[in-house]
């Protein structure tokens, strides 16, 4: 003999599943965010490039001209929305996704989808010496390297941030940024 289920019970099991797998990309988020490396020990030591050398060579850029191009592909993908985990305008950013993206469609190339992990690859420099095109990082939630975005010059960066859900542009002399600035990267090759 059949036992038949009423029709809301049908859809309980998927609904459940759903529910399940927005709680663990949830807690993923909450976890992962963008890096997961552990937190500065002091500010002093934001300033100056990191001495610890990357088990390969630097993920570097073909064409200073790259550089530039980084700048215009940031611009172009001001306010769209906001997506952790996001790789592509159509589906939304993050701030690493976002990153990734640009520097693929220019070079080809593929970078992380991790803060931390595109700083641990790419050329360490001093923030005093940001060039348009160059990467910035900061420690957004206590720890190295949780958020990034491309410097555009003037003081300026373009990134994708959680708050508010769209890509913009930030100074990095603004109150919530400056403190938490953690580093500067470079993607174009020394001359």
């Amino acid at each position: 003999m059949k036992t038949l289920l009423p029709p809301s019970a049908h859809t309980r099991p998927e609904r459940h599943h759903v529910g399940t797998l927005a709680l663990i990309a949830l807690t993923a988020g909450v976890l992962a965010g963008c890096s997961s490396t552990p937190a500065p020990s002091t500010r002093a030591a934001l300033d100056r490039p990191s001495t610890a050398s990357p088990s390969a060579p630097y993920f570097t850029l073909e064409d200073e001209s790259h550089a530039r191009e980084m700048v215009l592909f940031a611009l172009g993908l001001l306010d769209t929305g906001y997506q952790f985990g996001g790789r592509n305008p159509e589906a939304g950013l993050d701030c690493s996704g976002m990153v990734a993206w640009i520097v693929e469609n220019i070079s080809g190339k593929r970078l992380p989808h991790n803060a931390a992990q595109i700083a641990q690859r790419t050329r360490p420099i001093e923030v005093s010496q940001l060039q348009a095109g160059d990467l910035v990082f900061f420690n957004t939630l206590k720890r190295r390297h949780s958020h990034m975005g491309i410097y555009i010059g003037d003081g300026r960066f373009v990134h994708a941030p959680s708050s508010k859900g769209r890509v913009r542009v930030e100074r990095l002399d603004n109150r919530y940024f400056a403190p938490r600035i953690d580093g500067a990267r470079t993607l174009i090759t020394t001359g």
